[in-house]
């Protein structure tokens, strides 16, 4: 019985391995609640929020599934006081495999708001990033000893560094957003051994969001989201999400992403400065119906630096 499930942990490890590093595409980390971390996604998000604004994310993905990727960010944001221009930086890890593979990216952001009308805003965003990528074999040759007469798990550890840069457009009003971005547009080569073996390159990922807020009645408000990512080598990723918000307070949500998950989301806004959220993903595909798979977790916090005679009469719900 221990073999067996040996055997699936390094079946399981391998095949996130080759996902993660084969020649086709590398794309970005992948969150249910990107709504509350858009910097990840559109540089030009920085600062939106009028005020400085810091969040962390943690994700398990495919809980139970022994190697599956965990995710944590890290960033700040905020608007240059008496400017038109906005800072951010943030910290995006992913391990995959209990460790084979070890993704560290730090990201610096910054943008530039102009106004449009007298509720609408138009920012342009600049990201500039460098990405640390390990690959430790010897971890992976560790599972199983049959995993050792894989060409994958016999290739020496590698650890690269990759600049890199990228775009985004952001419009918003109290009601609506809207934003296209490309986070990293070089397609970097990564793990190449001695220039003999190229296992990975990175692709450019684009992305489209949107949503609007309704107000329902004075105590509800509701928000239809759309996210849009495209990469080349990768199928189009499109997540539907449905959120109300109750008496400014608490947050309530179910998310479709197209045929891959369905999703349920809570948000808590505890105090005037921090909001917590939650969300659930259940697979839909022929990996959500293995005994080894409870679905993906997400938990996120968020601190806004609220000066005392800026009180939050009605967060934005974006």
């Amino acid at each position: 019985m221990r073999l067996h499930y040996l055997d699936i942990r390094l079946s399981i490890v391998l095949f996130l391995l080759l996902c993660c590093t084969s020649a086709l595409a590398q794309q970005e980390a992948q969150f249910t609640q990107y709504q509350f971390n858009t910097i990840s996604v559109n540089p030009a998000y920085a600062g939106s929020r009028g005020q400085l604004t810091a969040a962390s994310l943690y994700r398990s993905q495919w809980i139970g599934l022994s190697g599956a990727p965990e995710t944590f960010t890290l960033s700040l944001h905020s608007p240059i006081r008496e400017s038109r221009l906005g800072y951010g930086i943030s910290l995006i890890n992913d391990n995959i495999g209990d460790g084979v593979v070890q993704e560290t990216a730090i990201d610096a952001q910054v943008s530039y708001t102009l106004d449009v009308s007298r509720i609408a805003k138009f920012s342009f965003g600049l990201n500039l990033s460098g990405s640390f990528l390990n690959l430790d074999f010897n971890n992976l040759r560790n599972f199983d000893q049959e995993g050792q007469n894989n060409p994958i798990a016999n290739q020496p550890n590698i650890s690269e560094f990759n600049p890199n840069f990228g775009v985004g457009f952001y419009y918003h009003t109290d009601k609506f957003y809207a934003g296209l971005s490309a986070p990293d547009l070089i397609n970097n080569e990564a793990f190449d051994n001695n220039g003999q073996s190229l296992l990975s390159v990175e692709r450019v990922n684009y992305f489209f969001i949107t949503g609007y807020v309704f107000d329902v009645n004075p105590n509800v408000k509701f928000k239809p989201a759309l996210l849009t990512k495209v990469v080349s080598g990768a199928p189009l990723q499109v997540d539907i999400s449905a959120s109300f918000l109750f008496a400014d307070k608490f947050s309530l949500g179910a998310a479709y992403r197209w045929d891959a998950a369905v999703s349920a989301l809570v948000g808590f806004q505890l105090t005037d400065q921090f909001m917590l959220g939650i969300a659930y993903d259940r697979e839909i595909t022929e990996l959500g119906a293995t005994q080894f798979n409870d679905g993906s977790f997400e938990v996120f916090l968020r601190f806004e630096l609220l000066r005392r005679f800026q009180r939050t009469v009605s967060p934005r719900f974006f």
